[in-house]
Formats: structure tokens, C-alpha cells, sequence
């Protein structure tokens, strides 16, 4: 459990002297916020010698670890071995991700390709709960946090996340508020973030709230969702009430921002939440 909300960027912030991982850490650590996400996104290029090094510039200085998983994971995948594919790329994550001290990863799980949705569901379901078998007989307590997504196309209903959550030990959602506004063209008000956050809290219990895993950003989306993040301030997305809605239920964890400008918008995100 985390002992309170922290603050930081998807990658190294871009006004890091060294864009390397260690760098990014380091200018975490300066600008005063908390936590950081690796980005594995075109493939985990890090070895075991760097991620223990990589581990220790997050302990000297006080920067909490995360990792997102390879983009190209797509659990539902009709040819077997671009499944399989998939199943390794989160496995590979998760391995690198616990030798640098990261408490979760997280991944977009799944493609529709026009499937029911429950039959998606069983797919990742299952793949999911063999990637948990492994990885625990490993000795890796690594939480696995599939992630809301933005577009129709996407698995990723909060509800899909949610019930993954409760019934595989070992998962755990990741709360894109940014995707899920851009897919639905809401949840921006006061009443939708305390609503979205008190259906984690009835379906996990309160202890998913005190370890929340939070991705944010201005978004821009059409008819099938979203296009492309954008800064805070030049999108519609009604940050001040969504932290507010943070502090009244005292949620605690790691919020991710994954804007253009992405240490300035975690800067904003930290500094107005703590003037609330």
C-alpha cells in the first residue's frame, strides 16, 4: 500500500540532462516529484545488470518505480503465435520491472477483433491467470495492471478491468481517466470521478483505492475515441475536479502523466492537489 499520492511522468521527463532511464530518475528527483514510469513501450531494451542499477537511482533518490509494457500485446490475438508473443512481452516486462523495484506494470491487454466481448474476456482471463502462475513461481510479486482504454476497438471497460481484478490474485487495475473520457466523451465531472472511484472501491475494497495506479493527460478524441494526448490546459479535461474527487476519498498511489509536456503537467497536477 502507498502512504500517500505521488506524482510523476510516463518516461523521463523531457527536460532531463540524459534521456537514459537513470537520467529521467534523476530529474524526477530534482523537480520534486515522486514516482516515475519506465516506458518498454518499443520493446524491453534493459538488461538485469541495468535494471538493478537503474533500481538503485530510483532508492538513493526516492523515486517510486513503475513500468509500462511493449504496445504490441494483443492477448486476443487469432494467431496463436502473436499471442503467445503477447503473453512473453508482459512476462519480460514484469522480470525487468521487479529487479528495479517497480510494484506494478502495465499493459494494454486485448483487441476486440470484433469477438463478444465476453469471449475477449475469457481469452485474457486465462492468459492472464497463466502469466500470474509463472510469474509467482518465480518468487515475482510484480502486479499486473491491465489498463482502461480509449478507443471502442479496445478491451478495456473499466468493468472488464475491475472484474479481472477481483478474480485473478495478482491483477490490478490501471485507471486511464484521460482514455476513458475520450471513449465516452465523459467522466469529467466531480460526480463521475467519485463515481468511477467508488466502484474500484465496492469491487476491490478500499485497499485498491490506497494503491491506485493512475494514468493522466489532456486528450483529444472523435467518434471512435481517442486520437492523441494533449497538455492539460489545452484540452477539456476537468483536472482540478478530478483531484478534488482524489482528496475527498483520499485515494493514495501513483498518478501517471502521460502529456506532451509531462513533468510540467505532473508539476500542475501536484501543485494544485496540494493547495486543495
Amino acid at each position: 500500500m502507498s502512504e500517500k499520492l505521488l506524482f510523476g511522468t510516463a518516461g523521463a521527463p523531457v527536460s532531463s540532462k540524459s534521456p537514459t532511464t537513470e537520467g529521467g530518475i534523476e530529474r524526477v528527483g530534482e523537480l520534486g516529484l515522486g514516482c516515475m514510469e519506465v516506458q518498454f513501450v518499443r520493446g524491453v531494451k534493459m538488461n538485469e545488470k541495468m535494471a538493478r542499477v537503474v533500481g538503485e537511482v530510483a532508492k538513493e533518490r526516492g523515486v517510486k518505480l513503475t513500468a509500462h509494457a511493449p504496445y504490441a500485446i494483443n492477448l486476443n490475438s487469432h494467431e496463436k503465435d502473436k499471442a503467445i508473443a503477447s503473453q512473453e512481452r508482459v512476462i519480460q516486462t514484469a522480470r525487468i520491472a521487479s529487479l528495479f523495484g517497480a510494484g506494478g506494470i502495465v499493459f494494454h491487454a486485448a483487441f476486440y477483433l470484433d469477438d463478444p466481448p465476453s469471449a475477449v474476456y475469457a481469452v485474457v482471463k486465462r492468459s492472464l491467470e497463466e502469466t500470474v502462475k509463472l510469474l509467482k513461481a518465480e518468487g515475482n510479486q510484480v502486479l499486473l495492471r491491465p489498463e482502461t482504454m480509449g478507443k471502442a476497438s479496445q478491451f478495456g471497460t473499466p468493468e472488464e478491468i475491475l472484474k479481472l481484478s477481483a478474480e485473478i490474485d495478482g491483477v490490478a487495475p490501471c485507471i486511464d481517466f484521460a482514455h476513458w473520457h475520450a471513449r465516452t466523451g465523459r467522466l469529467n465531472s466531480h460526480e463521475e470521478f467519485v463515481a468511477l472511484l467508488k466502484q474500484v472501491e465496492e469491487v476491490l475494497g478500499r485497499q485498491a483505492l490506497d494503491d491506485m495506479h493512475i494514468h493522466i493527460s489532456g486528450i483529444e478524441y472523435g467518434r471512435q475515441g481517442e486520437i492523441k494526448h494533449l497538455n492539460l490546459k489545452e484540452s477539456d479535461f476537468r483536472y482540478v475536479e478530478f483531484l478534488r474527487a482524489l482528496k475527498e476519498l483520499g485515494v493514495k498511489g501513483l498518478i501517471i502523466c502521460e502529456s506532451p509536456d509531462r513533468e510540467g503537467d505532473a508539476l500542475l497536477l501536484q501543485e494544485t492537489y496540494n493547495l486543495l
